[in-house]
C-alpha cells in the first residue's frame, strides 16, 4: 500500500476517486474546482510545442543519414494512413450496426445554431485540400510556437533538422545545444507532471458535479457506442498489429498503466508525451526512431479521433432522418482521412473537425452538431486513450521494421523481469540500440 501511495499512479486514481465523491455530494463545490484542470492543461500546453521541436531536429539530427530519416518518415505515414482507415471504417461499421441515432427524429430547425459560433469559425480553414496544406504553413517561425499549431511546429522542425543534419560537424554545437534544451524542457515537463493529480481532481470533480453522477454511468448510446468501438479497435486492429510484431498488446498496455490513468483523468494525452517516449526508450527503441514517430503521430495518427469521426457523422444522419447513399459515407471517409489531420491543438478539436468534415458534405445537417456538444468531453477521454495507445503501437512497429528495438530487452520489460526506472541514467549502449541521449536524469 505505501507504494502504492507514493506512485504517480496511485495518487491520480486517488485523486480521480475524490474528483468523483466531491462531484456527487458537493456538486457546487466540485464545478468551482474546474480551474485546476484548465491550469493543468494549460501548463501542458505551454510546453508541449518546444518539446516537439527539440524532439523532431534531435531525432533527425541523430539520425544522422537524411535518407533514413525520409524512409522512417515514408513508412510511418503510410502506417498511418492505413491504420487510421480500419479506425474510420470501424467507426463507420458500428454506427450502421447498432444506430446509435435511430428514432430521436430531431428536427434540425428546432436547434440552437448560436453553440456552433465558435467551432465553425475555426472549422473555415480546414474546408477543403488547400485550405489545409496553406494552414500547416506557419506565417512565421515564432507565430507557429506562439498559437500552439503542433502541426506547423511539426513542419518547421522538420526543416530545421534536415537542414542541421546537411550541415554535418558545423551543426553538431547547435544539436548539442538543442539536446540540452529538450533536456530542460523535459525537466520542467517533470515538474509539470507532479501536479497531474490535481488537474485530475479539478476535471473530474468538476464533470461529475455538472453533469451528474448518472453522466459517468449512462452518458448516452452515442458514447456507449464510442467506447466500444475503442475497445474493439486497441484489442483486435492494435492487438494484432503488436501480434504480428511479436508482442503482447495487454502487456503493452499494462507498461503503460500510469499515463494512461493521467489521461483518462485529463482527456489529454499531451500531459504524458515526455513519460511516453521516455518509456519506449527503455523499452528498448532507438531514440531518433521515438524522436520521430511519436510527434509526427500526435498530428498524423489519431486513431480514437478518427473512430469517432465517422460515428459521430452517422449518428447525426440517423438522429435527423438524414438519408446516406453509399458515395455519401465513401466521402466521409476520403473527408475525414484529410480534416483529421488538422486536429491536434486546436480549441474543442473534435467539433471543429467534424464542423469542417460536415461543410464538406451538405447531405448532412451541420447544426446536429449540436446533438453531441453535452457528450464531447466523455468522449475526449476514449479518444485520448486510445490516441496515445495507437502511437505507441505505431513507434514499436516502425522500430521493428527498421530493426531499431532491442527486443530481447522489449520482452523483458513488458513481462516484468526489468521494472522501469524513471531517475535512473539512460540505457547502455548495445549493437542494436544506441543509448538514448533526450531523457538523460529526467524527473
Amino acid at each position: 500500500m505505501p507504494r502504492f501511495l507514493n506512485s504517480l499512479f496511485g495518487r491520480v486514481v486517488i485523486a480521480l476517486a475524490i474528483g468523483i465523491g466531491l462531484g456527487v455530494f458537493f456538486p457546487h463545490l466540485a464545478e468551482s474546482l474546474r480551474p485546476f484542470g484548465d491550469g493543468f492543461l494549460k501548463l501542458i500546453k505551454m510546453v508541449i510545442a518546444p518539446i516537439v521541436f527539440c524532439v523532431v531536429v534531435s531525432g533527425i539530427a541523430s539520425a544522422g543519414d537524411l535518407k533514413k530519416v525520409g524512409r522512417v518518415g515514408a513508412k510511418a505515414v503510410i502506417y498511418f494512413e492505413i491504420v487510421t482507415t480500419f479506425a474510420l471504417l470501424i467507426g463507420a461499421c458500428l454506427a450502421y450496426l447498432i444506430k446509435p441515432g435511430m428514432g430521436m427524429n430531431i428536427d434540425v430547425h428546432s436547434l440552437d445554431p448560436s453553440a456552433l459560433a465558435t467551432y465553425t469559425e475555426h472549422a473555415k480553414s480546414l474546408k477543403d485540400a488547400a485550405a489545409f496544406i496553406l494552414k500547416i504553413i506557419p506565417n512565421t517561425v515564432f507565430g507557429a510556437f506562439a498559437n500552439g499549431d503542433i502541426l506547423q511546429v511539426l513542419v518547421f522542425s522538420v526543416l530545421f533538422g534536415s537542414a542541421l543534419s546537411l550541415l554535418g560537424e558545423k551543426g553538431k554545437p547547435v544539436a548539442s545545444l538543442i539536446d540540452q534544451l529538450a533536456q530542460v524542457f523535459f525537466r520542467v515537463m517533470g515538474f509539470i507532471i507532479k501536479l497531474a493529480p490535481l488537474g485530475v481532481l479539478g476535471a473530474v470533480a468538476f464533470t461529475t458535479g455538472k453533469y451528474g453522477a448518472s453522466s459517468l454511468e449512462q452518458l448516452g448510446l452515442l458514447v456507449l457506442v464510442f467506447y466500444a468501438s475503442c475497445v474493439v479497435f486497441v484489442t483486435v486492429v492494435l492487438g494484432l498489429i503488436m501480434r504480428l510484431a511479436g508482442f503482447n498488446i495487454f502487456k503493452f498496455i499494462r507498461y503503460f498503466r500510469e499515463e494512461l490513468m493521467i489521461v483518462l483523468g485529463t482527456a489529454s494525452s499531451d500531459a504524458v508525451l515526455p513519460q511516453v517516449m521516455r518509456k519506449l526508450e527503455w523499452l528498448g527503441i532507438k531514440d531518433s526512431t521515438v524522436g520521430l514517430v511519436i510527434p509526427t503521430g500526435y498530428s498524423f495518427n489519431l486513431d480514437g479521433f478518427s473512430i469517432y469521426l465517422t460515428l459521430a457523422v452517422i449518428f447525426i444522419a440517423q438522429a435527423t432522418n438524414t438519408p446516406l447513399s453509399m458515395h455519401d459515407l465513401i466521402l466521409v471517409i476520403l473527408v475525414s482521412l484529410l480534416t483529421s489531420k488538422g486536429a491536434h491543438g486546436i480549441p474543442g478539436s473534435a467539433i471543429v473537425i467534424l464542423a469542417a468534415t460536415l461543410t464538406a458534405i451538405p447531405a448532412i445537417p451541420l447544426l446536429g452538431l449540436v446533438l453531441i456538444l453535452p457528450v464531447d468531453w466523455f468522449a475526449g477521454i476514449a479518444r485520448a486513450l486510445t490516441n496515445m495507445i495507437g502511437n505507441c503501437v505505431a513507434t514499436v512497429v516502425i522500430s521493428s521494421w527498421e530493426k531499431d528495438i532491442d527486443r530481447a530487452r522489449a520482452h523483458r520489460v513488458l513481462n516484468g523481469e526489468l521494472a522501469y526506472e524513471p531517475a535512473a541514467p539512460a540505457v547502455p549502449a548495445s549493437p542494436a540500440v544506441p543509448a538514448p541521449h533526450l531523457t538523460k536524469n529526467v524527473v
